[in-house]
């Protein structure tokens, strides 16, 4: 996919957007490399989708530049832009197929509105996109007649059949279950090798999807955008520390300040010539302080830990041969064992009937044949996605307080601050609430209960990402037994101790958590020809080849090696109270991360 463009950065210089006078982000600067994964991250409502609409030229910027290649899009000639954004292929959140036409119908019609390809070439053109995204033989079906997982990837299919060389995804895994998740996450994998020039802007806020697929993330936080090249994990990390360090250096500038001025005041105040003059000195001096702005705060997260009242037995729940119908058999054949102490995920295609098997679990639905067994002491807790336990007649201190009688009206107000509900907020009717903020009660509910045994069904959804890190902590250091449903493959990750696939006719356990799960789901198996190929291609290497991948070998170990140097240097106290030295410091980590990432790929590329 040789394209004159296909290695354009792009330059976000000084934007600000918004709807009519509204301000969304203000002042947003960054760089989306070419021919890289640049995933733009941040809580729902922060404005990824809206920043995505403005780059990709569907909205006008209230102020600033975007740049491609060095050409502001909204500047050029009306013919221009339009050859521009033919350019890009773009994945809306819901894949935005046409009803009344097919898959192949859908997916062809870029090539039908923007080229002049013969019909048969351009049927041929689109199986061959299907076959990469898995669909060939789905040609001919309608979109009611295919799963969400496959509309999205028929999505994809439409979004790069032109082969474009700027490819803009919307939450690529939204909706997802964890495995089209993961089959998502190969499939921009696979494109990348296919297509090594493309560049790929990807808006999301699925963590696993993002250490995955990339190691450039744009942070959208309070209308500020912030880069940082590194996967998810490391992010995460350097997220908060540099929060810590920037506070730091705002505070011993402030001191430094206050210092300088109530010299200043005191110079002043002797009324001498002499001192008049030092006081006009030091006026100066403090003219050119290059003010450090104060850190904004951390978006506001719960705190909680959860608490069993008694122990369990050691046998938790035992499911014997289960079976749930409604018109049609559900599922069949369920068996599962859990013991105190385990976090177990249940895992399985949308629609399988993982929330059903809660519902009968916790006796919401009958069953339709089978057996359901508690262990001895076995309180349980039940966590219910759709928020059907709650009164929507009343306010939140209401629910509380009606469920828990005995407590004061002082506990009741600090147990829902653990949740984020200060003030006034907890006399919000419960009809008015978000679908996060009616979690949040539940969780509360969930926590009062003590038991020992929770059951949570989508605990994740609608919650924001410094949130989930706090529920992910809690539930580790939960002392009791865990069994819950959950899309967010990180939180799943974290949590798991094991895995159970729910299938139509079976369920399958795996020990240990997600990529465990993966790893065991989907064996590496060598035949005999697949070992002979791989020899073939390791004689095909030639000596020039072999001595350019050391050279490269030899420059990764020396830029590691400065790099781990520079981060040493970073934590010295030296360093930390000087901000300017710090900021030096971190741009020639940047820069050198840069560098080693670009030497990373050569090296991929030729060992391939």
């Amino acid at each position: 996919m040789k394209d004159q463009h296909s290695s354009w950065d792009i330059r976000l210089e000084h934007l600000r957007v918004g709807y009519g006078s509204r301000v969304v982000l203000d002042d947003i600067n960054a760089v989306l490399p070419g021919g890289k994964i640049t995933v733009i991250l941040g809580e729902s409502g922060c404005g990824k989708s809206t920043l995505l609409r403005h780059v990709i030229g569907l909205s006008r910027p209230m102020q600033g530049h975007i740049l491609y290649g060095g050409q502001d899009l909204f500047a050029l000639p009306e013919r221009q832009f339009r050859r521009v954004r033919r350019r890009f292929g773009v994945l809306f959140q819901d894949g935005a197929l046409l009803g009344s036409l097919t898959l192949a119908e859908n997916v062809g019609l870029p090539l039908h509105e923007h080229t002049r390809l013969p019909k048969a070439t351009i049927r041929s053109t689109v199986l061959r996109i299907l076959d990469l995204v898995g669909l060939a033989e789905f040609a001919d079906y309608y979109p009611n007649e295919l799963s969400g997982g496959m509309k999205k990837r028929g999505g994809l299919a439409r979004a790069i059949v032109t082969e474009p060389p700027l490819l803009f995804c919307d939450e690529p895994t939204s909706g997802l279950d964890p495995i089209n998740s993961a089959q998502m996450d190969q499939l921009l994998l696979d494109m990348r090798k296919a297509y090594p020039e493309m560049t790929l802007i990807v808006v999301s806020h699925d963590r696993y999807f993002i250490d995955v697929v990339s190691n450039k993330i744009i942070e959208i936080e309070n209308g500020k955008s912030h880069s940082y090249n590194c996967r998810y994990e490391e992010y995460s990390i350097q997220k908060r520390t540099q929060r810590a360090i920037d506070l730091k250096h705002y505070i011993n500038q402030q001191k430094e300040i206050k210092k300088i001025q109530e010299s200043i005041d005191t110079l002043k105040s002797f009324n001498r010539e002499k001192s008049i003059k030092r006081a006009e000195s030091k006026e100066k001096q403090l003219a050119k302080i290059e003010r450090i702005d104060r850190p904004e705060n951390l978006p506001s997260a719960i705190t909680v830990q959860f608490t069993p009242a008694i122990e369990s037995g050691y046998d938790v729940l035992k499911v014997t041969d289960l079976s749930m119908r409604y018109d049609q058999m559900v599922f069949e054949h369920c068996n599962l064992d859990i013991k105190k102490g385990e976090r177990v995920a249940i895992v399985g295609e949308n629609g399988v009937g993982k929330t059903t098997l809660f519902k009968a679990l916790v006796g919401q639905l009958p069953i339709d044949h089978g057996k359901i067994r508690f262990g001895s002491h076995v309180e349980m807790a039940y966590y219910d996605q759709e928020h059907e336990s709650l009164n929507y007649n009343k306010t939140i201190f209401d629910e509380i307080s009606d469920c828990y009688p005995r407590m004061t009206n002082q506990e009741i107000r600090s147990t829902l601050a653990m949740f984020n509900f200060r003030g006034d907020d907890v006399f919000k009717d419960i009809a008015m609430l978000s679908g996060g903020e009616r979690g949040r009660v539940v969780l509360t509910e969930v926590l009062l209960k003590q038991a020992n045994f929770l059951i949570l069904d989508e605990p994740t959804n609608h919650l924001d990402i410094s949130s989930k890190e706090v529920l992910e902590e809690a539930l580790k250091s939960f002392e009791g037994t865990i069994l819950f449903i959950s899309h967010d493959r990180y939180f799943i990750n974290k949590i798991a101790t094991r895995v159970i696939e729910v299938q139509k006719d079976q369920c399958l356990s795996y020990n240990g958590n997600y990529d465990d799960y993966l790893a065991q789901k989907t064996p590496v198996v060598e035949t005999t020809q697949k070992v002979v190929t791989e020899a073939r291609q390791r004689q095909i290497i030639d000596k020039k080849t072999k001595n350019e991948i050391k050279k490269l070998e030899r420059t990764i170990d020396s830029l590691e090696k400065e790099i781990n140097s520079l981060k040493e240097e970073l934590t010295s106290e030296e360093v930390m109270n000087n901000y300017k030295k710090y900021n030096e410091i971190t741009d020639s980590i940047d820069e050198k991360e840069m560098e080693l990432m670009e030497i990373m790929e050569k090296w991929e590329q030729l060992q391939s």
